[in-house]
């Protein structure tokens, strides 16, 4: 290795993309935050299938379709009690299995009123698609593929930031970045 000749400047690590791929701190790449965010997906049909049963319990609801307003705004605010209250904490379920972490502008763990903002925020992921096709009789498969093409438009709008993060994620003073795993401690079976 060799040292830098007087004239050439030190290179330091200005932006997130001078630094390695995987430290500490940096924004995770585009691909694994949306794998996180698919997966995260995938585990919130857990969270709608208990919500849902407590929900029509509750309301003694015998239809799907009765009582289907009121179904959205619970299923709003159960997931604004998850996301905020892992949020607060650092990580969703997804986000420990991918190893990315919620900071805010100053790499300190958010507020639960910065997580609530973030989660009122982060609802541009569906808004814009869900107003769009509202006023049309669109099929299952039109609102899939509008709805797909926003997810994937607002996914590379963060390419324009400057330091790659989501835009959702600047409105909210908020930061994705990679975190290592947390060492396991080791409980003494004495």
């Amino acid at each position: 290795m060799s040292s830098p000749l007087p004239h050439e400047p030190l290179a330091r690590p200005d932006s997130p993309t001078d630094l390695p791929p995987n430290s500490e701190g940096t924004t995770p790449s585009l691909r694994r935050r949306m794998a996180c965010w698919l997966y995260e997906g995938m585990l919130m049909f857990g969270v709608v299938f208990i919500a849902g049963y407590l929900y029509s319990s509750l309301t003694q609801t015998r239809n799907a379709l009765d009582n289907r307003h009121g179904l959205q705004a619970f299923l709003f605010l159960i997931f604004g009690i998850y996301f905020v209250w892992f949020w607060a904490k650092g990580q969703t379920l997804a986000m420990k299995t991918w190893n990315i972490r919620v900071v805010d502008r100053d790499g300190k763990a958010i507020t639960q009123t910065r997580a609530l903002g973030r989660y009122v925020l982060s609802w541009v992921w569906f808004l814009p698609p869900l107003i769009l096709i509202s006023p049309f009789r669109l099929s299952g498969g039109e609102i899939l593929v509008l709805a797909t093409g926003w997810i994937a438009v607002w996914a590379l709008l963060s390419r324009f930031h400057p330091e790659r993060q989501f835009w959702h994620d600047a409105w909210a003073g908020t930061r994705l970045i990679h975190s290592q795993p947390l060492p396991r401690t080791r409980k003494s079976g004495r």
